[in-house]
């Protein structure tokens, strides 16, 4: 996004990022599980210029 142009990566790139953080309130998953979720959160955060 550093570009100044949206595109539909963009698009993609949040609504993953989206659907990864309603995953982290399930209080049903293993903290493992929970781990991982949290790398790729910041995988994609990185990925995104928002660290």
């Amino acid at each position: 996004m550093a570009t100044g142009r949206y595109t539909c990566t963009d698009y993609r790139a949040e609504m993953t990022l989206l659907g990864l953080r309603l995953r982290l309130k399930d209080e049903g998953i293993p903290d493992n599980e929970k781990e991982n979720i949290r790398k790729q959160i910041r995988k994609i955060e990185e990925e995104m210029g928002l660290d």
